[in-house]
């Protein structure tokens, strides 16, 4: 965003010169601006020269300042860069540093430290933070004796393991000498106020102590460069029409996949392939008014609609339960916190079954208590601006189950699928994922591996490479069910192989024969040719489940490079780690 002209037109300034002087004023604080309006005031009055019997002293260096994130889905990146930009304001030179790029023997150089890291899945780190964390928990790691570290730990309270991987950072920088500046805060979902807070306390926490007789010096060059990059797309959700929405599973598939297309009518942004959507949804009607039923608040219609639009009333964890208990004073509630029963007693269970279970008197006040904040579902883009102009297509697959006799639905799938149709508006927010993305080279080959809705990105990928009219060779892994019910987008792939964006396409539907065959075992079936494309240089992607799947064609690879060019297990690992470090083995699971 422009910032507002400081120095007025009239000033004895050209044009240029008045731009340079703006942005480092611009980028000044108060107390800088103050110093330098007293600099130039003495200066003025020694004639134009700084005093010959009064040298100033020279500025003391900014204190330094490394920021580690790990990061899967953004938002601890986000963070990092929100700590450097207030570190940048308070005397610091901050270096923000990637776990998945961490050098971890060189942490024993670092002054001052935070940390910010999300957990993902049953409590491990992010999957670009995989080596750097193994090795920071490994015997070989480094003393960090005479460090000051802070801890901010992103996770879910859905899961049992919450903000776990945060919690073992901290304890191993502490077991490894370093000093706690801050206490480590553990963040849910709705965590940007808690961690703007925590932010603006860590740094002045790890601040040196005032000195009287020092100027700290100000990288005003780096400060301007910052203010002309970019600017960051909006935090602020729009709002889209639904302008197409398609099953792409047949009428006799067990599966309901939904193509959805969303126009802006202002102008998409700036988004790229590999890049995702958040999508604002909201709860089933009929899930509301049962849980308004159970607590007898039926009749409250303001809170209907904070729970269908507002509040989270699915999730259910622990911390759920003992808020319940503490809201409701409820004996039994209370004794199931207490017996150590309740992570068993809360799996495949919801909030509607805690207030069916523990009926107790609930107030409005209570569910607001009970409940967090109804978060965004985020999806992968499934388009390329170049091809589909101010639209934006997600491809999502509505999620329904049974547990404990009673049918459950995903907030955000089933609210897409059985409740908005064309003509429909919803919210969204883009989110940007710099870390999945197209070689910068068109000529370089690409190879993609996508089982079921895995399959987004990729088609945002074909669709900008045939945009581009890229020389380089595209190979596609697909993999679902049935080819006759379950080939998502298939005649746009046989249309992209006719005109030559898609160079070549296997698929494994894993229900066609007696034995499964999935998108690893297609893998295995092309090494020679896989590894030849790898040793030509291509770029390899792969997007879905991160639990199975991405382990699954990890492990594949790895194979194949063992098998092909008759590696060690060592050292094929070894080869395809070096492909990660190379940025060309991305991945974009969930």
């Amino acid at each position: 965003m422009a910032r507002h002209a400081i120095l007025p037109r009239t000033a004895p300034f050209e044009d240029k010169e008045r731009a340079s002087l703006d942005a480092v004023l611009g980028a000044a604080t108060p107390i800088q601006r103050a110093w330098l309006a007293g600099f130039l005031a003495g200066l003025d009055a020694a004639g134009g020269q700084p005093a010959a019997a009064a040298p100033a002293a020279p500025p003391k260096a900014a204190e330094p300042l490394t920021i580690l994130f790990a990061s899967e889905s953004g938002n601890s990146e986000k963070l990092a860069s929100d700590v450097a930009k207030l570190a940048r304001k308070n005397g610091f030179k901050p270096k923000i540093v990637d776990f998945f790029d961490l050098d971890v023997a060189s942490l024993a150089g670092e002054k001052h430290v935070v940390a910010i890291a999300a957990t993902w899945g049953e409590g491990e780190p992010p999957a670009r933070a995989m080596r750097a964390y193994g090795e920071l928990m490994g015997d070989g790691a480094p003393r960090l004796d005479g460090i000051d570290f802070a801890v901010l730990a992103l996770g879910d309270t859905s899961y049992a393991e919450f903000c776990a991987i945060g919690k073992a950072l901290d304890a191993r920088f502490e077991a490894l000498g370093a000093k706690r500046a801050y206490e480590r805060a553990d963040l849910d979902l709705d965590f940007d106020k808690p961690a703007a807070e925590w932010i603006k306390n860590t740094l002045k926490a790890l601040a040196p102590a005032p000195s009287a007789d020092n100027v700290v010096a100000v990288d005003f060059a780096a400060r301007a460069a910052e203010d002309e990059e970019e600017a960051e797309p909006s935090r602020e959700p729009r709002v889209v029409e639904v302008v197409d929405h398609v099953n792409l599973n047949s009428s006799r598939s067990d599966k309901e996949t939904i193509h959805i297309a969303l126009e802006f009518e202002d102008g998409a942004p700036a988004y790229e392939p590999g890049d995702s959507l958040e999508i604002y949804p909201e709860n089933d009607p009929a899930l509301v008014d049962e849980i308004l039923t159970a607590t007898g608040l039926s009749g409250d219609d303001a809170l209907r609609r904070a729970l269908l639009a507002e509040r989270d009333i699915t999730t259910l964890s622990a911390t759920t339960v003992e808020r319940f208990a503490k809201a409701t004073g409820h004996a039994e509630a209370q004794k199931l916190i207490d017996s150590g029963e309740a992570k068993a007693w809360i799996e495949g269970r919801h909030l509607i079954d805690l207030i069916q279970s523990f009926p107790a008197k609930v107030t409005a006040e209570h569910l607001a208590t009970i409940t967090r904040p109804l978060p965004p579902r985020a999806y992968s883009i499934a388009s390329s601006r170049k091809e589909v102009g101010d639209e934006v297509h997600l491809v999502i697959a509505a999620v329904r189950y049974e547990t404990h006799g009673r049918a459950r639905s995903g907030v955000a799938s089933t609210h897409v699928a059985d409740r908005v149709k064309n003509g429909a508006k919803l919210r969204v927010k883009l989110k940007p994922n710099r870390h999945f993305r197209l070689p910068q080279d068109p000529a370089t080959d690409i190879i993609m591996v996508g089982p079921g809705t895995g399959v987004a990105p990729f088609r945002a990928f074909v669709q900008e490479r045939r945009a581009v009219e890229a020389p380089g060779r595209s190979w596609l892994f697909f993999g679902d069910r049935h080819f006759t019910h379950d080939f998502l987008y298939q005649l746009e792939w046989q249309d992209a192989l006719e005109d030559g964006s898609l160079t070549q396409i296997d698929v494994a539907f894993s229900r066609d024969q007696p034995e499964k065959i999935y998108v690893q075992d297609r893998i295995d079936h092309h090494a020679k040719e896989l590894v030849a494309w790898l040793d030509g240089g291509a770029s390899f992607y792969v997007c879905g489940d991160a639990n199975r799947m991405a382990k699954d064609v990890r492990s594949a690879v790895v194979r194949a490079y063992q098998q092909v060019k008759a590696l060690t297990p060592a050292d094929a690992e070894a080869a395809v780690a070096a492909l990660e470090r190379a940025h060309r083995y991305q991945q974009d699971v969930y």
